[in-house]
C-alpha cells in the first residue's frame, strides 16, 4: 500500500477529530443541591439542627490546595450518648464527599482536623451523627483566592 497525499490528508483530519472528541473536559462541579442531598443521605432523613457541633475553616484560604478544617462536637461520648460519625461536604468541588471520621465511646472526644482542597469559594458543611439518632450541623463559606486577589 502506498501512501498518497490525499489519504495522508485523510489520516491526518481523522486523527484530529480523533483527539478532539477525546479529549477530557473539566469536570463538573457538585451544586448546592448535590451537597445538601449527599448531607440528608448521610442523615438518614432526620433534619440537621444547629449547634453542638463546631466546624473551623478560614474564611480565606489563599490557596485552595490545602485548606485547614477542623471540627468538634460536644458529647459526653458515653456507652449510651456518643457521637457515631462527622461527615465534611464541600458544595462545590466535582464530588461533594470530602470525608468520614467515625467515633466510638472509646475516642474520649469527637474532634478532627484535616486538610482539603476546595476547587473555588464554597461551603464546607460538617455534620454529626449520634448514637441516640440526633443530627448536627455546621456550615461555613471559605473564600478560595487564587493569586491572593480575595476573590
Amino acid at each position: 500500500m502506498t501512501l498518497t497525499r490525499r489519504s495522508m490528508l485523510t489520516l491526518s483530519v481523522g486523527a484530529a477529530i480523533g483527539a478532539v472528541a477525546g479529549m477530557r473536559t473539566s469536570p463538573a462541579l457538585a451544586t448546592a443541591e448535590d451537597a445538601m442531598a449527599k448531607v440528608k443521605e448521610f442523615a438518614g432523613g432526620a433534619e440537621p439542627a444547629t449547634g453542638t457541633i463546631t466546624l473551623n475553616a478560614p474564611e480565606i484560604a489563599e490557596n485552595g490546595n490545602t485548606v485547614p478544617v477542623s471540627v468538634s462536637v460536644e458529647s459526653p461520648m458515653t456507652e449510651d450518648d456518643y457521637v457515631e460519625s462527622v461527615a465534611i461536604f464541600a458544595d462545590g468541588n466535582p464530588s461533594p464527599d470530602v470525608i468520614t471520621f467515625n467515633f466510638t465511646p472509646m475516642s474520649g472526644e469527637a474532634s478532627a482536623t484535616t486538610r482539603m482542597r476546595l476547587a473555588k469559594t464554597q461551603n464546607v458543611i460538617a455534620v454529626a451523627k449520634t448514637s441516640t439518632g440526633q443530627v448536627f450541623m455546621d456550615k461555613k463559606e471559605v473564600k478560595v483566592t487564587i493569586g491572593g486577589c480575595g476573590g
